[in-house]
């Protein structure tokens, strides 16, 4: 860790994608700058305790998976003692490799790592709590808050971290469970509870929606739902759940109004999150939380207080890392006053589920609400060689076009690779290319990218005359 300087240009409070890209942006402008890290760990929730280590479970529940479709050439099954730890033997090497390479671009950059709980005393003074229980103070002439979130925590069930976990805990379980419950419809329950029922786990996913992730079109969602029961997983939508606790001998018991009795192993309760900020004093600093738990900023991310930006989770949705990479950059940028052009609101969304889904611009329902008679083009991936191959079948590709069927508005897919293959729709999205592109384009084969072609031959053959 850095000694602490009486003063900076800008401090970043948080570790996580959001404020390393500010602090290394910032540095670049020839900033004296610091980031700060409460936890000991650098690369915040991201890194430790989600997007890396559930992606690197997610790896292996695919092979799982894999080897049991497979069955003809090896009859696999997991151990009923499986250790957590050993469906997450690479994550070690990936933090390390992870956490290597963050370190060398902030050291490489000059900029202060300081460990230690930040705090407001004005918007120009930050409190330093160093681990021993020490403090300084610190003037600052700009600050970006990036500090993340943390689990939203019902107050009708009661996480122990044992029994009932919550998405940064759930990966702290020393066995693999014969069953598990999922509370939630969102992305981070989508996602544990296919990778866990691919793992041989039996799951029931309960909500109070009747279908999950609920912002996407009701093909991608029915892809998911009938993937996850494909696999031996229980769907419960509409159900409102009043008690959940632990039964003291081997079972959670989830109680629901309309008498519904869940029994599991575990529990994970994915109930969102919020904006992790106790503890920053923001009233110290004139700031407040709004209504949504967050904190308010402005186009350029500022917040109320002109010398005080924000990014990340703290600020809302999208809350992605790719998204909150991008706005820990601009945030110093802005406040730095560096030209820069606007942000771009074609950001795909990433849900590594089994099978993975993917998205970028408008879904079918948004574009129909605002251009009116879309037109839309769909391939199923077992129309594709590549699909057939991989066994890839369940999954299929959507573009949205305007009433002319020239301009795309969006495109949407369902499974393997889906989170790789959007790209490709970005790119002509940005580019402002028509659905033509993808027939005028030649595609390797066998590939899914070979699915463009088909859902855009579609759309040409729907175009009005």
């Amino acid at each position: 860790m850095s000694t602490i300087k009486a003063s900076y240009d800008v401090l970043v409070i948080g570790s996580g994608p959001a404020g390393q890209k500010a602090a290394v942006q910032a540095a670049k402008a020839g900033q004296v700058v610091a980031i700060v890290e409460r936890d000991s760990l650098f690369g915040g929730a991201c890194v430790h305790r989600g997007t890396i280590p559930s992606k690197t479970l997610r790896e292996n529940a695919l092979r799982v998976k894999y080897m049991r479709q497979n069955a003809a050439l090896a009859d696999f099954e997991l151990s009923e003692a499986t250790e957590m730890v050993t469906l997450i033997d690479r994550l070690g090497d990936v933090l390390k490799s992870h956490d290597r390479y963050m370190r060398k671009q902030i050291d490489r950059n000059a900029i202060d790592r300081i460990h230690g709980r930040a705090s407001f005393v004005d918007n120009n003074t930050i409190k330093i709590t160093q681990v021993d229980g020490k403090t300084v103070d610190i003037n600052v002439k700009k600050v970006i808050i990036a500090a993340g979130s943390y689990p939203r925590k019902p107050d009708n069930i009661a996480i122990d971290h044992e029994h009932i976990f919550d998405s940064d805990s759930i990966l702290s379980m020393l066995y693999l469970p014969s069953s598990l419950t999922v509370l939630g419809g969102g992305v981070i329950a989508s996602e544990y509870a296919s990778i866990f029922q691919a793992l041989g786990v039996k799951v029931t996913m309960i909500d109070r929606y009747p279908t999950p992730l609920g912002f996407l079109d009701s093909d991608m969602t029915d892809t998911f739902v009938n993937a996850f029961k494909a696999m031996g997983g229980t769907w419960m939508g509409n159900q409102h759940v009043e008690k959940v606790y632990w039964d003291g001998v081997s079972e959670v018991v989830t109680e629901c109004a309309d008498g519904i009795v869940v029994r599991s192993q575990k529990l994970l309760c994915a109930a969102g999150r919020l904006a992790n900020v106790d503890g920053l004093h923001l009233e110290n600093a004139g700031l407040a939380l709004n209504e949504k738990g967050l904190i308010s900023v402005d186009e350029n991310l500022c917040t109320e207080v002109d010398n005080i930006y924000a990014a990340g989770d703290v600020i809302g949705p999208p809350s992605l890392a790719s998204a909150s990479m991008e706005q820990g950059r601009r945030a110093a940028c802005n406040a730095l006053g560096i030209e820069i052009g606007s942000m771009s609101q074609l950001i795909p969304a990433g849900i590594y589920s089994i099978p993975e889904l993917s998205s970028v611009g408008l879904t079918e329902k948004q574009a129909g609400e605002q251009y009116g008679d879309i037109i839309v083009g769909t391939a199923k991936f077992a129309e594709v060689a590549r699909g057939q191959i991989s066994g890839n079948t369940e999954g299929m590709l959507k573009i949205v076009a305007d009433p002319q069927g020239k301009k795309i508005l969006g495109v949407m897919l369902a499974g393997e690779g889906s989170t790789e293959v959007v790209h490709i729709g970005q790119m002509a999205m940005l580019c402002d290319a028509d659905v033509d592109i993808f027939v005028e384009s030649t595609f390797n084969f066998p590939t899914l990218a070979e699915a463009y072609r088909i859902a855009a031959l579609e759309i040409l053959a729907k175009r009005p005359q």
